[in-house]
């Protein structure tokens, strides 16, 4: 089993270039796979590996930027390596929404463990706000909570403008980094009742027993686990090679799916010529599966 470890810290930092450099070949030389965002505002990633190369990525990371704990992380486990490769990018914001947030903006005050948090979504009046991708939301999300329908999170501002100063606004993410930016521009904006699942919805799955959650389904990951269940075990979802979305046991189901070629989503929406050359593709892949070799395509989130 691999050590999947998700974090995310709001700090500053310069030398963008050179620190990434720094990181990629520290991961490279620790066979260390994942993802690393960087911004002058901080930090976002999630990396792979054996149990004692990923906590000596941890603590490189918390030396070279001279902190003692992250805002916030969560650890799980993998069957298999869940990236293929290690990437560190340099961004403007590790989350995009054009707006930079200082670390000195955030309350943690307002961040609710699991248990007050079923207290606070139980409550008739509470606005529960998903701030996930909608085709995340279909796989799974907390009861009663609403669907901003939003792409692209640099667009979620139109909706936030929306709402109503004076409801409790309770909103939820994969791992919180969302939330955090989303909390900070209402707040701003003058909303007072505002909160936020602390570590997410990985870190509610990891801590809430199955049979009290109020989640309902199972929770999209950018990592080739697609999703996990309760206790951050793997879920059942696999991956759409047309459009990239999950898909489930149901989907396959349809007369829309083609292994390696479409979906419900995306069937209409595809060409033939793009039909075909999936088609051409998949064939490839399961001649080399046959012969026990890998094959190039190997797309990552």
């Amino acid at each position: 089993m691999l050590d999947v470890f998700g974090f995310y810290k709001f700090i500053k930092i310069k030398s963008l270039k050179k620190n990434k450099d720094i990181i990629q070949n520290f991961l490279i030389k620790n066979n260390i796979r994942g993802t690393i965002i960087l911004a002058k505002e901080g930090m976002n990633g999630t990396i792979s590996g054996q149990s004692k190369d990923v906590k000596k990525t941890i603590c490189k990371l918390k030396s070279l930027f001279l902190f003692k704990n992250f805002d916030s992380s969560n650890n799980s486990k993998s069957r298999f390596q869940p990236f293929y490769k290690s990437k560190v990018k340099v961004k403007n914001e590790v989350v995009p929404m054009n707006l930079t947030l200082n670390s000195k903006e955030r309350n943690v005050t307002t961040h609710l463990n699991p248990k007050k948090w079923d207290e606070l979504i139980k409550k008739k009046d509470t606005h529960i706000i998903d701030t996930r991708k909608p085709f995340e939301y279909s796989v799974g999300t907390f009861k009663k909570s609403l669907n901003p329908n939003v792409d692209n999170f640099r667009d979620f501002p139109k909706y936030l403008n929306k709402l109503k100063k004076d409801m409790p606004v309770a909103m939820f993410c994969t791992g919180g980094i969302r939330c955090e930016k989303t909390t900070v521009y209402l707040r701003k904006k003058g909303f007072k009742n505002i909160f936020q699942l602390k570590g997410g919805v990985l870190n509610y799955l990891k801590k809430t027993n199955e049979k009290e959650s109020l989640w309902e389904g199972e929770c999209f990951v950018f990592d080739n686990r697609i999703t996990l269940k309760h206790g951050l075990r793997h879920g059942t979802y696999s991956m759409c090679s047309g459009c990239r979305k999950p898909i489930s046991s149901k989907d396959k189901k349809s007369k829309k799916y083609e292994e390696g070629v479409s979906c419900p989503n995306c069937h209409d929406n595809l060409t033939s010529l793009q039909k075909e050359r999936f088609r051409m593709r998949q064939k490839q892949i399961s001649i080399a599966k046959k012969t026990g070799k890998n094959h190039i395509f190997k797309k990552e989130f």
